[in-house]
């Protein structure tokens, strides 16, 4: 029988506390009285981008910078609860970002506190739930998706019209008829780009070498773009094969090899870099049937570019939002659900004291999500 009385378990078969926060979706840090760092879960490693051997004995000031001097100050006191909603925090000396803080005295030891952070709702960078009904995009997008045939037709006609037009033009008057054309196509884009938003269908993910598709992807900006930019590799050769979908991943990476490219036009000396290593301390807690999955594969794709105005960083995942004169804001939102797709998370960061700007996927090895070839 279950319900109601599966919780009289015995003590030995129910959860400890130490399985408990493990499984929790949010950083949870245990603090000694020195404010040094002990105990972290795996939500902590997955935010920090670092694993537990390197965070444990650090201070907590060395790791984190609060903007509001108010945490820190709690923090000293160390008896003192505090919770602060969408507080800006520095990670590691990197850009800030809007997290929840919140401080706790652990009962019955003096001086001991919880740290806990997490990313406020509606703001996603590594974290969050990986398809499904609830899925941001999935969500914010079905009208696109059902209005798009009825856009498409009518557009369909436009375009054509526009091209007989063009035939009994002469000169000058072909410009307003071409201008028609390539604003149709345009919207036309846009709107395919919204259906593969809303699209809550997921292709096959399967075994498949990371950088046969840095390769590929690398072919098709090289013929589109010849001799242009020279993209600098790092690569693991000892790397096993991840999880994923070969066409999608193609895709996310022609997006972010595009946009490194774009975002590093006007410097004289314009890099783009490429890097594969394994990153052992990142784990996902919303995987298949809701199990852990470590995504221990990084692939960074890194530009020399100026960087993202710091007002947008917190959002370039979101649909719509682009710091680009002529874009769309679509390019990235798609990127993040495929990488999702994949059961993998992307993330950026910017260095200023380097001038790099760096977006990283985390991607999980061939053989570690159950249900897939």
């Amino acid at each position: 029988m279950t319900g109601a009385a599966d919780w009289r378990l015995p003590d030995a078969a129910r959860p400890d506390a130490k399985r408990l926060i493990g499984s929790m979706p949010m950083a949870v840090l245990l603090i000694a009285p020195d404010l040094s760092i002990v105990s972290v879960n795996p939500a902590a490693e997955q935010l920090t981008g670092q694993g537990a051997s390197r965070l444990v004995g650090r201070r907590v000031s060395s790791l984190f910078e609060f903007d509001e001097p108010l945490i820190m100050n709690r923090l000293t006191e160390g008896e003192a609860q505090l919770s602060a909603r969408d507080a800006q925090v520095r990670i590691n000396n990197q850009p800030a970002r809007r997290l929840d803080v919140m401080t706790a005295p652990v009962a019955h030891t003096p001086g001991w506190q919880l740290l806990v952070l997490h990313e406020p709702i509606g703001v996603e960078a590594l974290g969050g739930s990986v398809g499904g009904a609830s899925d941001q995009g999935g969500v914010t997008l079905r009208a696109p998706e059902v209005l798009a045939h009825e856009i498409k037709n009518p557009l369909a006609g436009i375009r054509g019209a526009a091209q007989l037009l063009n035939r009994k033009l002469e000169g000058s008057d072909r410009a307003l008829t071409e201008l028609i054309t390539s604003e149709v196509d345009r919207i036309a884009k846009l709107i395919d780009q919204m259906q593969s938003l809303s699209r809550r269908s997921q292709e096959p993910a399967v075994p498949c070498n990371l950088h046969e598709a840095v390769r590929r992807a690398q072919a098709v900006i090289a013929a589109s773009d010849p001799g242009r930019v020279v993209i600098e590799e790092e690569f693991d050769p000892s790397l096993p094969p991840i999880m994923a979908n070969p066409d999608a991943l193609v895709q996310v990476l022609l997006n972010l090899l595009t946009n490194a490219r774009e975002a590093c036009e006007g410097q004289t000396d314009r890099r783009i870099a490429v890097r594969t290593r394994f990153a052992s301390g990142i784990q996902l807690h919303t995987g298949p049937e809701g199990k852990p999955l470590r995504l221990p594969i990084e692939l960074r794709v890194s530009d020399n570019g100026p960087g993202i105005d710091p007002a947008l960083r917190d959002h370039i995942f979101e649909p719509f939002v682009t710091a680009k004169k002529q874009g769309q804001g679509l390019g990235l939102a798609l990127v993040q659900k495929l990488v999702r797709e994949m059961n993998g998370r992307i993330s950026h960061d910017r260095d200023e004291a380097r001038g790099w700007t760096h977006f990283r996927l985390h991607l999980p090895v061939a053989g570690t999500v159950r249900g897939q070839a």
